[in-house]
């Protein structure tokens, strides 16, 4: 019966979450912008006839028209299918970045926060040494190393975001370790593993969706670094962060090829921050209730 009871009143809480973000209209606006982009990239083939690879060399640089909406670049490669393809690329790198630091930070800063004392300490203090580690050198020594991969740019991205999730969980694991309902769980012989997966995360879950909506575009602007650095997506493959930095270096000759890219991934940027301060808003009560 308290199982049911329990069920209903967590149906009830994201009832009245959804009910709080509906109300936020930059953040519907938001999530609506992002569904229409994720899922024009998602069917970049079917919305163009052209390939993100096709070149016709000579129809070079052209400015927007019938034929192509959004111009082409110094290859004659067709822009709109460019940046269609380009963020598939880009929604990918920051997803798959994304949750690699889930995987890694929510679980190490959760049982950081819940063990405490010198354990705590020690598991800390090697986060703030790994924290301390230049990025882009550590990028250019595993892209020595491996090589140029996108799996690896995945694996180097989520490599630092992971402790920043370790900190914001392990902050919020302090804050609800001394609750009743992980004291009640102790006393009736729960393990320390189910108390810290099946009590704890579940109860800072707000927090980490949150969190993962701001993470994605800081994931988005570093593969974009990369990629101005010549560390990011290769040619011919395509990302927001490539195409800007092609546009940038032709700007003045060419202000198309920059235009358009940048302004998507503004918009992209811009979505998910409202979206992330609407669920910030509608997830936390406290905050809620500080505006009202």
């Amino acid at each position: 019966m308290s199982r049911k009871n329990e069920t209903i009143q967590k149906s009830s809480l994201w009832e009245d979450s959804w009910k709080q973000l509906r109300k936020n209209r930059a953040a519907i606006a938001g999530l609506i912008i992002l569904i229409i982009l994720i899922i024009a990239s998602a069917a970049a083939p079917l919305l163009t006839p052209y390939s993100f690879e096709q070149q016709d060399l000579a129809l070079g640089a052209s400015p927007p028209s019938a034929s192509h909406w959004l111009g082409t670049d110094v290859l004659g490669r067709d822009l709109f299918t460019r940046l269609l393809y380009g963020g598939r690329t880009s929604f990918l790198v920051g997803i798959c970045a994304t949750v690699v630091s889930l995987l890694i930070g929510v679980p190490y800063g959760a049982i950081s926060g819940y063990v405490g004392g010198r354990t705590d300490s020690i598991m800390m203090r090697i986060v703030d040494i790994l924290y301390t580690m230049p990025f882009t050198i550590l990028v250019i020594i595993l892209m020595v190393v491996f090589g140029r991969n996108i799996l690896l740019m995945f694996a180097a991205i989520g490599a630092i975001q992971w402790l920043v999730m370790a900190r914001i969980i392990r902050g919020q694991v302090l804050a609800l370790r001394k609750q009743a309902f992980v004291e009640a769980a102790v006393a009736i012989g729960a393990s320390h593993r189910r108390i810290i997966f099946k009590h704890i995360i579940p109860n800072v879950l707000g927090i980490i969706i949150v969190y993962t909506t701001l993470t994605i575009p800081r994931v988005m602007l570093m593969e974009t670094f990369l990629s101005f650095l010549g560390l990011g997506i290769q040619p011919p493959m395509s990302s927001w962060g490539l195409l800007i930095r092609d546009g940038a270096s032709v700007m003045e000759s060419y202000p198309w090829l920059l235009i358009s890219p940048a302004i998507v991934f503004s918009l992209t940027l811009f979505s998910m921050n409202f979206l992330g301060d609407g669920l910030r808003d509608a997830l936390d009560p406290r905050f809620s209730k500080g505006k009202s």
